[in-house]
């Protein structure tokens, strides 16, 4: 689930929606949560209930006694499939970390919230509910910790070197506004200061569809294109005040390669060697000179092939395709008008479309099928999923074939 900073949480306070049988087990059942399915034991939750969910491709402390049930799994926690049930994610209790649940009113309605072993009140549906950092959760996946990280800017680069300064009153205040971070910078940044994430660029994060299953109610035909499992890749120019002063920025999903030797996660930097093969420097300059009512541009795709992610699509070598394209006059554009400036005006490949026209079913179980039916454009195998955009690209989301992460990631 994504918080209101659209970064991605791993664990976190839901409520039951339903309880019911798996087939063919007798001592555990299926309880329901938005659109996820989890196996728990029998009678351990009710409707209503308030649990602890643990996403998928997490991994809990292993210094946590209530987590030692996992040790065979090596703490993490994946898709599992249980003859036609498939298992995403884990469900606890409060109870479990020896923690206390009251009843309080809540918006007019009586609702069960969770003390933790600090003493701090966590409620169901609001920022409170997330628990990644009061447990410990971490990515199961070393590269996706790395890679996901949050960024530092140059701001809180400056702020720690001046740690002592920075903790007083005045400068936290200042902090706290644009202007004043700059105004700080003008007499405590330096150039070593790590360049910082561009402002303008909305880090890229799609929900899944199983933490939003009321959007299948919106019946107006979605762009339906395949999701690429590879690395998330932004590119970005913004506009100079003079000619030929543009700032361009090569980004992972949090790291800035303002370096031609800055580390990168794998064993060459893939960001750089993308901009390189499509020569995106030229082609954006190129773009913000036909189009002068641009202030900037930004094209975020993935980055896949040999090494990235465990599927390698059969390729040797590295590829990147598009699935945004922003600007600052229209915001994010349309797929369908994506595809014709950047592969038509550009050459520059796009995520492919799979239905441009297509109407959401009633269940997620439906939305699965079509999803599942549908092989990879790149190398007609499995996919991972799909991704749904609205016709102007204002709404967008995923959802993740079950068969897929159980082969590449369970």
């Amino acid at each position: 689930m994504l918080n209101k900073d659209n970064q991605r949480e791993l664990c976190y306070l839901v409520t039951i929606d339903e309880i019911k049988p798996i087939e063919g087990k007798d001592r555990v059942e299926c309880a329901v949560v938005g659109g996820w399915t989890i196996m728990v034991r029998k009678g351990q939750f009710e409707p209503g209930d308030v649990g602890i969910y643990f996403e998928i491709d997490s991994k809990v402390p292993e210094t946590e006694e209530a987590f030692a049930f996992l040790a065979p799994k090596k703490y993490k926690i994946k898709t599992q499939k249980y003859g036609k049930f498939y298992s995403q994610g884990l469900l606890m209790s409060a109870e479990d970390f020896g923690w206390e649940t009251q009843i309080e009113p809540v918006g007019g309605v009586r609702t069960e919230v969770i003390i933790d072993g600090n003493g701090d009140f966590h409620y169901p549906n609001d920022e409170t509910r997330f628990l990644t950092k009061v447990l410990g959760i971490t990515y199961a996946v070393a590269e996706d910790n790395k890679r996901k990280a949050n960024s530092i800017d140059k701001y809180k680069s400056m702020a720690q070197r001046h740690h002592k300064l920075f903790a007083k009153q005045p400068f936290r205040w200042l902090m706290k506004r644009d202007w004043g971070k700059k105004l700080l910078f003008i007499f405590f940044g330096k150039k070593k200061d790590k360049r910082g994430w561009p402002a303008w660029v909305k880090k890229t994060d799609e929900e899944r569809v199983e933490n939003m299953p009321w959007i299948l109610e919106h019946k107006e035909p979605w762009v339906a294109t395949e999701k690429i499992d590879g690395t998330s890749t932004t590119f970005t120019m913004k506009r100079g005040r003079v000619f030929h002063s543009e700032e361009f920025y090569i980004c992972s999903r949090n790291v800035v390669f303002d370096k031609p030797g800055k580390q990168c996660y794998y064993d060459s930097n893939v960001y750089l060697e993308m901009a390189e093969k499509y020569d995106i420097e030229n082609k954006l300059r190129e773009m913000l000179t036909n189009h002068p009512e641009w202030d900037w541009i930004t094209i975020q795709g993935e980055t896949y092939g040999a090494g990235i992610q465990k599927n390698t699509y059969d390729l040797t070598d590295h590829q990147f395709m598009a699935f945004n394209l922003v600007t600052s006059d229209q915001g994010r554009w349309g797929t369908e008008a994506m595809v014709k400036f950047l592969e038509g005006g550009y050459q520059i490949p796009c995520v492919p479309i799979l239905d441009s026209r297509y109407i959401l079913p009633d269940t997620i179980e439906e939305l699965r099928a079509f999803v599942h039916s549908k092989k990879s454009i790149v190398n007609h195998k499995i996919k991972e999923g799909v991704v749904f955009r609205a016709q102007d690209g204002s709404t967008s989301f995923k959802c993740v074939d079950p068969d897929y992460l159980v082969k590449y990631h369970g």
